[in-house]
Parts: C-alpha cells; structure tokens; sequence
C-alpha cells in the first residue's frame, strides 16, 4: 500500500470530516480533547460543540496536522501545534515542563478502520515531524500510551513508545502511568 502525506491546508476540512465519521474520529472528540479550557467540562463539549470548534481552528488555520491517503482515500490524522495551544495538555501535572513555550506536541493519530498497522502513524509522524522542522521548530514532544498491555485501538490515539522511538524521539519523563518523549533539533 502506498501511502502519502500532506500538510492541512483550510481547504482539508473535508477530508477531515471524511476521516473522522459522524462520531468525530472517538466519541466525538474531533481532536479537540487536548484543547479544552480549565473551567470547561469535555462532556458539555464532545460532539457537535467541539466539530464546530475544530472547524473553525482548521479553516482559519489555527490548528496544524497531518493528512495521510491511498490513493484518494484519507485514512489517517496526526495532530501538532504549540504545546500552550493544547490547554489540557499544558496543565497536566503528569505532563509538566518547565519550557512549554518553546515546545510544539504530537499528542493525537487517528487511524481509518482496516488501515491499522500498516505504517500509517509512522508516514504520519514523519510528515509532522518534517514539516515542524522545516519551520524552525528546535523541540518536538509525544505522549505514546504506556503498553503494559495489549489495547483497542482507541486507547492508542498518543502513539506507541516504539513508534515515536524509530522517530529518533528519548524518553524524557515518566510519571503517573504516562510519559513524555522528545525530539530536539
């Protein structure tokens, strides 16, 4: 299977919508789970609050990511932008730093049904991770799901620690059953 990888452009929405189904890619997160305000609860958002949110980031290219295809088929998403836009993210105690601002994430895949395991996060991360450099970007960060044991799918929409690993990415934090990963340039 071929696979190739773009760039999200405003004009990607619809691939994206294509991709992430009337459910929102997972329970309706639209990749919006990371991007949540403190004072905001995720169930009064899933959904259609938080498609209509990601629309309006992607289309006023506020939101970054990767697209991958075969052939003319979207089949897989990668998420990347400023660790501080992912707010979620940036106050997780689990996940501190001390030089946040600086930092751009790689905290979400999402893989098509029947296009899993077959290379598809890692043309994602590669893409990304390219692309990141290509803007002058000096720190990248993951969040690969600690595989203690075998999980849905669902459960692995952060990444493997052996897919961001063959990325060239270090551990560099462990703590609270989670991890955090880098690639610095």
């Amino acid at each position: 299977m071929k696979i190739t990888t773009v760039d999200v452009t405003p004009d990607s929405w619809k691939y994206i919508e294509e991709l992430f189904g009337s459910n929102g890619a997972c329970g309706g997160c639209w990749c919006m789970s990371w991007r949540i305000a403190k004072n905001e609860k995720w169930n009064d958002i899933k959904g259609v609050e938080a498609k209509k949110r990601f629309k309006q980031l992607i289309t006023s290219e506020k939101a970054h990511g990767t697209l991958a295809f075969s052939g003319d088929e979207v089949i897989g998403w990668c998420s990347f932008d400023k660790r501080i836009d992912y707010l979620k993210l940036d106050r997780a105690p689990s996940l501190k730093c001390d030089d946040s601002e600086k930092v751009w994430s790689i905290p979400c895949f999402f893989i098509k049904k029947g296009f899993r395991e077959k290379g598809v996060a890692a043309a994602l991360l590669k893409h990304s991770v390219k692309t990141l450099k290509l803007q002058g970007v000096k720190i990248i960060e993951g969040y690969p799901v600690k595989l203690e044991k075998e999980l849905p799918a669902a459960f692995v929409w952060t990444g493997t620690l052996s897919l961001f690993e063959k990325a060239g990415f270090k551990i560099v934090s462990e703590k609270k059953g989670k991890q955090r990963v880098r690639k610095i340039y």
